[in-house]
């Protein structure tokens, strides 16, 4: 039985793979899974968002991130992995991702400054503010995509499009700004609900999605590290942008999160879940039976006195009160503070048959005047 040895020049350049090259094709594999898992598991979400009336800007901007992202990784991937992909080939091709890419950041960051405005209350000056931050982010992407270029690979090693100095990762800084300016609006803003409602700072990041704007601001973060700091070994070393498809990647995907946790109507933006709205109610009474209904959206504390033959008085949190629905359909139930700070006395129109018999109720009807902007 004879022994064959075989010299790493023998095997094909798909095989040949210096370290960091091949570190990136296992890293682009987790990428392609977590685009295809992701968009698996929001096909029933996505579908039901689909068949709700309308297109506001955000269910648009869902449905655009939702077929766009997995259809360019799809065609990057075929790129990167076919061996028979020639030099020329990729010569032509290169830019595609880099192109696709900017405008898989400018939707999402659309989304974002849709959303931190509609949170603010409609605020005019952050609007500006946050326009200014994705026009910049746009117009630097555009410029820096003229900056790129092929990663000198071996025939058979794929394609992979490359920056040709360090400052072209200005195109990822943009946008890691504008992420970062957002997740910290959007903390400010839960950290100011505080003051109205005591909530777990568990919760609180769960109901306002601050997980997910997290998860956006790190991951950014993270690929400027590889790209400013990151020293390839040569020329053909793809180091910098190892990172940069998963980034995208989760970025694409925790901003249709983003969309899909809007409380209420998806038009402006939605509503911020830590502001509660009031308005007058209608109230009933007869004989011995009282019932009282707040309107949806206005859960409150309602306080009833029966003045017949000196009852006691009763209170009742939050009566028959209708919780918020989302677009999805889901029930958002939110309770009030008992501090609350306003109230209004309403007397029965119910005809009493004999004398000495009837009831008085009496509702107090106590909300506090909230101002989002924090200017009570």
């Amino acid at each position: 039985m004879s022994n064959v040895t075989i010299s790493p020049d023998d095997l094909p350049n798909s095989l040949r793979l210096p370290p960091h090259l091949s570190a990136h094709k296992y890293f682009f594999v987790c990428t392609l899974t977590v685009a295809a898992w992701d968009s698996l598991v929001l096909s029933p979400r996505s579908w039901k968002l689909l068949r709700q009336e309308g297109w506001p800007a955000l269910k648009i901007l869902f449905m655009f991130l939702r077929f766009f992202m997995p259809a360019e990784f799809i065609i990057v991937g075929v790129a990167f992995f076919d061996s028979d992909w020639s030099r020329s080939m990729c010569t032509s091709f290169y830019l595609f991702e880099p192109i696709c890419t900017a405008i898989l950041l400018a939707a999402c960051s659309a989304v974002h400054v849709i959303r931190i405005h509609a949170i603010y209350d409609k605020s005019r000056t952050l609007l500006f503010a946050l326009g200014g931050l994705l026009g910049f982010q746009v117009v630097v992407t555009a410029i820096a995509c003229a900056f790129y270029r092929a990663v000198p690979l071996l025939d058979g090693q794929g394609c992979i499009a490359g920056p040709k100095h360090s400052w072209v990762g200005i195109y990822w800084a943009s946008a890691t700004l504008l992420y970062t300016t957002t997740f910290v609006l959007a903390l400010m803003r839960s950290v100011q609900s505080l003051q109205v409602k005591s909530l777990s700072l568990w919760k609180m990041m769960l109901r306002d999605g601050l997980n997910l704007y997290g998860a956006i601001f790190i991951v950014n973060f993270i690929n400027m590290l590889f790209w400013f700091i990151a020293k390839p070994t040569d020329n053909a070393d793809s180091i910098k942008t190892i990172v940069t498809s998963m980034t995208a990647v989760i970025t694409t995907t925790m901003t249709l999160r983003i969309i899909l946790s809007v409380r209420g109507t998806l038009y402006s933006g939605g509503s911020f879940a830590g502001v509660w709205s009031s308005t007058t109610g209608t109230n009933s009474a007869s004989r011995a039976v009282t019932s009282a209904r707040a309107p949806a959206g206005a859960p409150s504390v309602l306080q009833i006195n029966s003045q017949l033959h000196g009852a006691p008085t009763y209170t009742i949190d939050g009566m028959d009160g209708k919780a918020e629905h989302g677009w999805d359909g889901s029930d958002h139930k939110e309770t009030l503070p008992h501090d609350l700070k306003q109230s209004s006395t309403l007397t029965s129109d119910y005809e009493v048959p004999a004398p000495g018999l009837g009831v008085m109720v009496t509702v107090d009807r106590e909300v506090m005047d909230f101002d989002p902007a924090g200017k009570n």
